[in-house]
């Protein structure tokens, strides 16, 4: 079961819908002496009388962000009382493909020309963010095209000679690439543009060193790390408004940050702070951890999500969420709350298949391996006997003991039957709650329940503990929970 959490707030960008509206019914203003936050001219041919529409990025994804409807002039009118967040837009055609790029500044008042018979013409007239963002994409292109043929070439290549001279006039065009990038830095030092080449920016790794005679081999890993985020605020809105910033944080939490959660927890917990100011971004940024690690990827990494409800969810941060959502992130953070990764197991003080007392705690074992299964679920009759091959073929040797907790106990029957058909009876421990139980501690107004202990709400679902019933592998494969058992009898 995937968890995902939405964010439903007031400044949240809503992709807008393909409904036409009649140009006759809209009266065309014109840009001059009107004061409002936005108000974007833009003349488009050969549209007439059809609505365009004005999109920007959200992190990797598109949306829809304002739309005009353009007059027998082929002219309309992106404006609002709100200031757009600067960052990249595009405008959009009636079909919904992207005709050309653009930035948004501070100044958003501004006139935009352009023909879909010749896009490669139009102009901006008004903004000098858009006249560096012009001048540098035309030099990229040209020099890309240049690389491009080089490539070509080299590919080519029928001699040694000529693919060594190939190589050092690609590395001449790279070089060009580097020097356009610092004509920026030095000509417009605070430009959007500017601002956008620090984002992009990928620090190169240095030569290894050798220090007191031994070569430092883990000082360019480090480097590149601590200087990934050079000149980078994360409490810039601008930031969203790039296809190339989230690309960037999943690059550097793929490649530079440990996946022990304590490390994650350690710089999503930095990030948020800087970005608490930030009306966009930290939003984006908190939810975006919130997705990543409420159904993580890797064993143990939940604790980053709880260390999100704790310390920024249950103290205000709900006011970002609906209800709906609201109620399924507390639910969750709860659920696991019990049985993070190094915690001792909660209780199991049930009963055995022929309704004898059983508790977790009175067990001695080197190992316990927990499955709850429901004998009605077609996934679990697929996987309890594997768990009983690989127990009777190599755990029962490691002192592994396995309970099977069934969560179902309406089908009692169906359960022994199982049990007894597939000849899990040697080494196994079978134990369920009664209803009667079940209802005692409903009544008893206890605020979990053994599946919200365990966090139970698919079946099977496995726990493996130590001797001293702490929990040290959850939410694995069978295969992997052994390979775990073996790394364990390893260490």
């Amino acid at each position: 079961m995937r968890h995902k959490i939405v964010a439903l707030c007031s400044f949240c960008l809503v992709v807008l819908s393909a409904t036409f509206t009649s140009a006759q019914a809209v009266k065309q203003r014109p840009t001059t002496n009107i004061s409002v936050g936005h108000n974007i001219e833009i003349t488009l041919k050969p549209y007439k009388n059809t609505k365009i529409y004005l999109g920007t990025n959200y992190g990797q994804n598109r949306v829809l962000a304002d739309s005009t409807i353009l007059n027998e002039a082929s002219v309309g009118y992106f404006k609002g009382k709100a200031k757009l967040t600067p960052g990249i837009y595009f405008v959009v055609s009636p079909k919904y493909a992207i005709l050309f790029e653009f930035l948004v500044d501070d100044g958003q008042q501004f006139k935009m020309i352009a023909d879909t018979l010749n896009l490669s013409g139009f102009k901006i007239i008004g903004s000098k963010e858009n006249d560096i963002f012009s001048a540098y994409s035309k030099s990229m292109n040209q020099l890309g095209a240049q690389r491009s043929q080089l490539e070509q070439a080299y590919a080519r290549a029928t001699t040694a000679l000529d693919s060594a001279n190939y190589l050092l006039s690609l590395k001449k065009i790279d070089a060009s690439f580097k020097q356009e990038r610092q004509k920026i830095i030095l000509t417009a030092p605070k430009s959007m543009m500017r601002f956008f080449l620090d984002v992009l920016q990928r620090p190169e790794a240095p030569a290894i060193p050798i220090v007191n005679g031994k070569a430092d081999s883990s000082y360019p890993f480090y480097y590149v790390k601590n200087h990934f985020w050079d000149n980078v605020v994360f409490n810039d809105n601008r930031l969203i408004r790039t296809p190339f910033f989230e690309a960037k944080l999943d690059e550097y939490f793929k490649n530079y940050v440990s996946r022990e959660p304590d490390s994650i927890i350690e710089e999503v917990q930095y990030m948020l702070a800087v970005a608490k100011t930030g009306k966009e971004i930290y939003p984006f940024l908190l939810f975006k951890f919130t997705n990543k690690y409420i159904s993580p990827e890797f064993m143990g990494q939940d604790k980053v999500f709880l260390h999100l409800f704790q310390n920024f969810f249950s103290k205000g941060d709900t006011v970002l969420l609906n209800n709906e959502s609201k109620k399924s992130i507390t639910e969750r953070a709860y659920s696991i709350m019990a049985n993070l990764i190094g915690n001792p197991a909660p209780a199991l003080d049930l009963n055995t298949i022929d309704n004898k007392s059983f508790s977790l705690y009175s067990q001695q074992a080197k190992y316990t391996f927990i499955a709850f299964w429901d004998p009605t679920c077609g996934h679990c009759k697929v996987e309890m006997p594997r768990v009983d091959s690989f127990y009777t073929n190599n755990w029962k040797q490691l002192g592994v003991q396995v309970i099977g907790v069934n969560t179902n106990f309406k089908e009692l029957a169906a359960w022994k039957q199982f049990i007894t058909d597939q000849h899990f009876n040697t080494g196994w421990s079978h134990i369920y709650q009664t209803e009667e139980a079940l209802n005692a501690e409903i009544n008893a107004g206890k605020a979990t329940t053994i599946r919200q202990l365990y966090d139970v709400f698919k079946t099977p679902t496995f726990y493996l503990l130590d001797k001293d019933k702490k929990i040290i592998a959850k939410n694995l494969s069978i295969d992997q929970f052994h390979e775990f058992l073996q790394s364990q009898q390893k260490k």
